[in-house]
Order: C-alpha cells, then sequence, then structure tokens
C-alpha cells in the first residue's frame, strides 16, 4: 500500500505538470534540437571531413524533419495523460520501491548475506535511472526517427498517431531500464547457485550477437549509431561475469 500511494504521489505530481511532461520530455525526442540529434549532427559533419567517403554530407544527422503527430481518439490525449502519469510515477517512486522490497527480504537474510548485499538500494536505482536515460537519450530517438521515416513506397505516407509514439517511448524506456538490471539480477542468481561465471562466459559470444542485432533493428543503418547501442549492452554483460565472478569465489574457496 505505501508503494502504491508513493506512486500515485508521483504520478499526481507528473499529471499536473503536464506542459513540461509532454513539451520538453515525452516530445523532445521529436524535435530537431534534441541533444541526441545535435549530438549526431556534430559528429557527421567532423567524420564528413575525416571520411568522406564513408559518411557523406549529414549520414548521420537524423531527427530533422519528422512528421507530426495525430489523435484518432476521442479520448486518446487524456489516456496518455494518464499513461504517461503512471509511469512516470513509477520512475520517481522506483528508489523507495525498492527499499520497501529490501525491507521486506532483509529479514530474511543472514548478516553474511546482508553485509555482501550492502548498497542494493543505491546499486539498483542507479542501474534503472541510467537504463532509463539510455532508453531515453539514446534508443528512443534512434527508433522514432526510424520508424517516423521508414516507407515500403513513396505510395504511402507516414501519419503516425499519438498513441503509438507514447507506446513506443515508454516501452522502450521501461525495457532498457529493466534490461540494465542485469547485474543486480546476476548477483542474486549467483548467490542462489543458478548462474556462474562459467555459464556467462560460454554464451558470452551469443550475448554479442544479440546486441548487434538488437542494435540493427533499432537503429538507421549505418555503424555509427549501431555501434552506440551495442557497447553499452556488451559491457553490461561484461560487468555481469565480474559480479558473478565475486559472488561464486568464496562458494569455490
Amino acid at each position: 500500500m505505501r508503494s502504491i500511494i508513493a506512486i500515485m504521489l508521483g504520478a499526481i505530481g507528473a499529471f499536473i505538470a503536464k506542459g513540461f511532461v509532454f513539451d520538453v520530455l515525452i516530445f523532445g525526442p521529436k524535435k530537431p534540437d534534441f541533444p541526441t540529434y545535435r549530438f549526431l549532427c556534430k559528429m557527421s559533419d567532423k567524420m564528413s571531413e575525416l571520411v568522406p567517403s564513408m559518411f557523406p554530407d549529414g549520414a548521420i544527422c537524423i531527427g530533422q524533419d519528422l512528421p507530426d503527430l495525430v489523435n484518432l481518439s476521442m479520448a486518446g490525449q487524456f489516456s496518455a495523460h494518464i499513461l504517461i502519469s503512471l509511469v512516470a510515477g513509477l520512475i520517481i517512486a522506483f528508489p523507495y520501491l525498492i527499499w520497501e522490497v529490501w525491507r521486506f527480504i532483509s529479514p530474511g537474510l543472514s548478516s553474511s548475506e546482508r553485509k555482501h548485499a550492502r548498497g542494493f538500494v543505491a546499486a539498483t536505482t542507479f542501474l534503472f535511472l541510467s537504463g532509463v536515460s539510455f532508453g531515453y537519450y539514446v534508443i528512443s530517438p534512434l527508433s522514432i526517427n526510424f520508424f517516423l521515416n521508414y516507407q515500403v513506397s513513396d505510395a504511402v505516407l507516414n501519419n503516425p498517431t499519438l498513441t503509438t509514439y507514447i507506446s513506443l517511448i515508454t516501452t522502450v524506456v521501461l525495457a532498457c531500464g529493466a534490461v540494465f538490471e542485469l547485474p543486480v539480477l546476476v548477483y542474486f542468481l549467483t548467490r542462489a547457485g543458478i548462474l556462474s561465471p562459467k555459464v556467462l562466459r560460454a554464451f558470452r559470444r551469443h550475448a554479442i550477437v544479440g546486441a548487434l542485432v538488437l542494435s540493427a533493428v533499432i537503429t538507421p543503418p549505418d555503424i555509427f549509431s549501431q555501434v552506440l547501442v551495442t557497447i553499452p549492452i556488451i559491457v553490461l554483460y561484461e560487468i555481469s561475469i565480474r559480479i558473478s565472478g565475486i559472488v561464486a569465489k568464496p562458494k569455490q574457496d
């Protein structure tokens, strides 16, 4: 009940701050001056000067001419307002939710286990917010630019709706937040004896291929954007292997 109240308080705050939440945050990745687009345009200019044959002028300068959104439902805008407020409430209240989870599970742990799990709330919150930021600043703008500009034929015009746009933003942001919790998940699975660093190393190649496939699907068809998305995912997997090795070492001793 306390967790639900915390989410609702965050949602009410986001609902009241409608102008900032939508005009600045939600619709930010559609604006040509979004930080990610500005960064890519600057990189495009520099790379065009250095390697003009591989990167023609404006090769990765994206997000400049995205189509406007439309609303086709009577209650579409109100429903979007409610949904975004709830998602914002969840993100805002996440540190408190994790603290409540820790309060619930810590009495069942031994003093040694509590010692090893010290910093659980801070680490979990940091990873989740890092994932949310990565999804918002990297995955979302690249995905929005790709899907809003993709055409199977010039005879078909893209007329994106508010509902599909909101769905993409919320799904990507929350999914990245969840994926970035991989080190925490690996920590507890290793302590439970379900995972080991040996297993994670054995599947390293599969993880790299999966990261490459994922980046190829959600980014524009250029090497720079794909590498930009692939590297953090691989780094996250390597960190998980390291964490698993640290946890498994005392058991082996």
